[in-house]
């Protein structure tokens, strides 16, 4: 989730003069759900209002539809929505060409899809005020935008080559 209620990440500023980022604190943001193609370097990502099951769900069909007849592995967080009784109807359906993967807990180093919020994050949101979520979200296209212009970039960041 990427919230309105902007951080100050690593910067520099003269010494006694530190930046100052002005925020309303009223906890809203751009929710994401989003996967790393590892062999292309594509990221696709979708934005929510909500992260429940239910926009989960639309989000596996989505990506199904997308890379239709491949066989697809998808890492995950144990968050509850993964398992929500609400997905497993679809799940069954695709098991030939959908396996969930499920990551230990409080690992997220592991999932490659981290490193790259955490970049979006860094590149984005860090020092950064916007007076919305709709300007979040606008700035959050324009990065993955730019990202799957230059697919390479992210396979050289997260990506073994063989």
């Amino acid at each position: 989730m990427i919230r309105d209620y902007q951080a100050i990440g690593r910067t520099w500023f003269p010494k006694g003069q530190q930046k100052h980022i002005p925020t309303y604190g009223k906890h809203w943001g751009a929710k994401l759900l989003g996967i790393l193609d590892y062999e292309t370097g594509e990221v696709y990502c979708e934005h929510e209002e909500q992260y429940t099951a239910v926009e989960f769900l639309n989000f596996l069909k989505a990506v199904v539809a997308r890379y239709a007849g491949e066989k697809l592995v998808m890492v995950l967080d144990n968050a509850r929505i993964h398992y929500a009784k609400l997905i497993q109807a679809f799940l069954e359906e695709h098991r030939d060409h959908l396996t969930l993967m499920f990551l230990p807990p409080y690992s997220p180093q592991l999932n490659l899809i981290e490193g790259v919020w955490g970049w979006l994050k860094r590149s984005v949101i860090y020092n950064v005020f916007f007076r919305s979520v709709k300007e979040i979200t606008a700035a959050v296209t324009n990065f993955l935008k730019h990202i799957n212009e230059n697919m390479m970039e992210t396979v050289d960041r997260f990506c073994v080559r063989l």
